[in-house]
């Protein structure tokens, strides 16, 4: 005959095993609610470049075409340590992050610092983002204007973080700022259609070149480069070193790559070409909605189902840990209190080894005076 106590308790564990399975589901998050949130407009440009290549320059003729075609920009800046702007920022991470005393309160070096600002700003990156969620029907583009070292953007888990938090929710494109003059020779060119390269399958997003200053070099010779390899390859002829013969291999790898990027030239000084490169931003906008986003949303849902099994995982041996303590008080195994039961039990073992020290001492004093005794007998 069963005890009354004994089916009570049977009874509270599967009421409380109910209650928490109810509570996680409540907890989950469905991939149809993430995509709901997602916004068509305004289209995010963000915009990279090496070092010298204008994109300062390049961002301040954007503002300025936006204000002229009666566009409604927002502008962000993440570069920490720009000295000042030609064009006014909406969000400036200079105003949250002081670059130099970041480097003074961490020791760190120029680069070591701007990667430390742009980390510690994207903790906070989802205010940024809910900030322009609230403006998104008010806007058409939100320029991005990113660290003139370009590895700490694009290389960076900052930089990732950033990407992906606007990618998940606005249409977004990466603008690839080229400067023209110094790609005239052809090794430079093949430097940067590689990190180009590089960007897109890092960030899987549509990308856009931007050859630069083309009031100063005509950016034609790159557009054949790109759709003829031979005339590539007739230009770098002339050189017979190793990096030269790497570039020529290398022009075949990247056709497909120039097939299927879209290429424009602009002047950042005079203005030229910021018609063809917003048709290009347009067109990426809608490549983006087609191709990229739907990939995105797949990355999600198979994210999502891994948390998912990891939870119902969870929830199985918690089951399990609570049918076999029969009612019972249910330890949690974390660190902490593994460490302090551990260092219980050192403090008791080391307690019964002195007891134990002081009885075989007493033990041998104890056969000490017997022996005295004894000797006094026979003497």
């Amino acid at each position: 005959m069963d005890h009354p106590m004994d089916s009570s308790a049977d009874e509270n564990i599967v009421e409380e095993s109910h209650k928490l399975v109810d509570s996680l589901d409540k907890l989950r998050v469905s991939a149809a609610s993430s995509s709901s949130n997602f916004k068509k407009k305004p289209v995010i440009i963000i915009v990279v470049g090496m070092a010298g290549s204008g994109k300062t320059s390049f961002l301040h003729r954007l503002v300025c075409h936006t204000f002229d075609a009666n566009k409604r920009g927002y502008v962000l800046n993440l570069d920490p340590a720009v000295m000042s702007l030609p064009f006014g920022a909406n969000i400036d991470i200079r105003d949250t992050v002081k670059y130099k005393e970041v480097m003074k309160q961490y020791n760190l070096g120029p680069n070591g610092g701007i990667m430390t600002s742009l980390n510690l700003f994207a903790t906070k990156f989802d205010e940024v983002v809910s900030v322009i969620e609230k403006r998104a029907d008010q806007l058409d583009y939100v320029l991005v204007d990113t660290p003139g070292q370009i590895e700490i953007f694009t290389w960076s888990a900052s930089g990732a973080i950033i990407t992906e938090a606007f990618a998940s929710t606005f249409p977004t494109v990466v603008t690839y700022v080229v400067d023209t003059p110094r790609s005239t020779s052809p090794i430079t060119f093949m430097s940067n259609m590689l990190y180009a390269c590089s960007i897109l399958y890092k960030t899987r997003l549509p990308l856009v070149l931007a050859f630069n200053k083309t009031d100063v070099a005509d950016h034609k010779f790159a557009l054949e480069w790109m759709e003829d390899f031979e005339v590539f390859q007739a230009a770098i002829q002339s050189d017979n070193s190793y990096t030269s013969t790497l570039a020529n291999s290398l022009s075949l790898s990247l056709y497909e790559f120039y097939r299927n990027i879209r290429s424009v030239g602009v002047s950042a000084i005079t203005g030229a070409g910021m018609d063809d490169f917003f048709k290009a931003i347009e067109a990426s906008a809608d490549e983006y909605m087609e191709t990229y986003k739907a990939d995105l949303d797949k990355r999600k849902a198979e994210k999502e189902q891994l948390e998912e099994e990891r939870r119902e995982k969870e929830m199985e041996k918690l089951r399990k840990d609570m049918e076999s303590s029969q009612g019972g008080t249910v330890v949690l195994n974390t660190g902490l209190k593994d460490k302090d039961a551990a260092e219980k039990m050192m403090v008791e073992e080391e307690d019964d080894e002195d007891f134990k020290i002081e009885e075989d001492s007493d033990d041998a004093i104890d056969e000490d005076e017997e022996d005295e005794e004894m000797n006094r007998f026979y003497v």
